[in-house]
């Protein structure tokens, strides 16, 4: 080999050698800056986003977890109650806030996993525009009506709503909630015919219009439901669980009342827009793990209804919302369901 081609051949391997150092540094310096972020975050205070008015279940959560989540985050956690269009406001909100960890969103089954179904002006897509932290709790639904309302069972309730075709409401917690679903599938299943009157705001401004006898039935969750069945402002023809509710054990299930296709549970979690940085995602799924297992948090959620069920992983999280998102849009499509 003559002396030029030595020279060249010594002049590639070291350009060669400069290129994978310099490669190595890169990788290093975006490790330890990851490091740097997780052990740094958060440094401002934190905006936790609920996409619906005070009074529901989305927001009962929200003010369980907030005051552990500053604990342990050793900043303020600010709850912001931001209603509209079945959550899809609030959830906008949050996806196109700045991916750093300061805004959180406290979504639920019907904003991740069903308004993409019904909603079709949607200008995100809440599983590619949110990431899922943790998967925070789990909580079935109930039948619930006005006390004055003449049934007292679900068969009664088919019975009577059989003889009124079209001329009898319910009311929902928005277009593309989880009980305006289960309710549109209720009435597929046992045959009857009836009016959807949507609310804007999660189960609070509904509810109170089913307790003044405004619109007489609704499903919503046990958790915002729960209280006002014990305090007889409604009563409670049935549960959305596969056994009896330990808060209500006299009190029958769809299964059997014989409706098997309705054992449905909603739930709640915690999600940051898309391209929040790993560590800063990593490190709100451990807070959110050690406020979920906190025994007053625990207990708070119990008195509820409701079962602390946090993801092992965020990996865990992601694959649950997207199961969910798959099944619910089947529902949709099965029943018809538009928003209103």
């Amino acid at each position: 080999m003559n002396t030029l081609a030595k020279l060249y051949r010594f002049a590639t391997c070291l350009v060669a050698w400069f290129v994978t150092c310099a490669g190595a540094g890169v990788l290093a310096l975006a490790f330890t800056a990851s490091q740097a972020s997780s052990q740094s975050y958060p440094e401002r205070p934190i905006r936790m986003i609920v996409p619906f008015a005070p009074g529901g279940a989305t927001d009962f959560f929200a003010r369980i977890v907030q005051p552990k989540m500053q604990e342990l985050l050793g900043q303020p956690v600010v709850v912001e109650n931001r209603a509209g269009a079945a959550g899809n406001v609030g959830m906008e909100m949050a996806a196109t806030s700045p991916p750093d960890g300061t805004v959180i969103f406290m979504g639920d089954v019907g904003t991740l996993a069903i308004n993409a179904s019904i909603f079709k002006d949607m200008r995100i897509v809440p599983t590619r525009d949110l990431i899922p932290v943790s998967i925070i709790a789990d909580t079935p639904s109930l039948l619930v009506a006005n006390p004055n309302f003449p049934p007292n069972t679900v068969a009664e309730l088919v019975a009577y709503l059989k003889e009124r075709p079209g001329k009898v409401s319910f009311a929902s917690q928005g277009s593309g909630s989880l009980n305006r679903l289960v309710m549109e599938l209720f009435a597929e299943k046992s045959g009857v015919k009836i009016n959807h009157v949507p609310y804007k705001g999660g189960s609070g401004p509904a509810s109170a219009d089913v307790m003044g006898g405004h619109v007489p039935f609704m499903y919503a969750t046990i958790v915002s439901t729960l209280n006002h069945v014990r305090g007889n402002r409604m009563k409670a023809l049935g549960v959305t669980t596969k056994v009896r509710h330990p808060s209500l054990p006299n009190l029958p299930t769809l299964v059997e009342s014989g409706f098997p296709e309705l054992v449905v549970s909603s739930w709640q979690g915690i999600f940051v827009p898309a391209r929040t940085p790993d560590a800063v995602v990593e490190k709100l799924h451990d807070v959110m793990r050690k406020v979920m297992s906190d025994d007053e948090v625990k207990r708070r959620v119990a008195d509820g209804g409701s079962l602390a069920v946090p993801s092992a992983t965020t990996g865990e999280a992601r694959s649950f919302v997207s199961s969910e998102a798959d099944r619910w849009s089947a529902v949709a499509k099965a029943v018809g369901a538009t928003a209103d």
